[in-house]
């Protein structure tokens, strides 16, 4: 069993940063994958970012691709998403996804239902 809970959304100007941490009960963390979801209103949940479970390899949509980055410590039981050059378009809830099965692809992190746990999201809200 995982527990995810995630932190540092709020609202920011376009153009700004935030840095999002998601904390993880457990001593089996760093045998995780964990990717970065987020869902705006009226919309499907998206993928934003994944990196496999020692930090090897990381995976973006296109959409955040270049503004956003992924980094995990797993001495620290966590992952966090580096938001920067936000835009408008950027609003959502960002949740933090759990995957035990070790994988090094794209196709393996994308879909939302290839996760086993999942945190509660924080808030990002950007203005224009």
């Amino acid at each position: 069993q995982v527990r995810l809970v995630e932190s540092g959304g709020g609202l920011v100007q376009a153009g700004g940063s935030l840095r999002l941490s998601c904390a993880a009960s457990g001593r089996t963390f760093s045998s995780y994958g964990m990717g970065w979801f987020r869902q705006a209103p009226g919309k499907e949940r998206e993928f934003v970012a994944a990196i496999n479970s020692h930090g090897g390899s990381t995976y973006y949509a296109d959409s955040v691709k270049g503004r956003f980055t992924i980094s995990r410590d797993n001495a620290k039981n966590a992952v966090y998403l580096q938001m920067n050059s936000l835009r408008p378009e950027d609003t959502a809830v960002y949740s933090c996804a759990a995957r035990a099965n070790y994988c090094d692809a794209y196709g393996c992190y994308a879909p939302f239902g290839n996760y086993d746990y999942w945190g509660q999201g924080t808030q990002v809200t950007v203005s224009s």
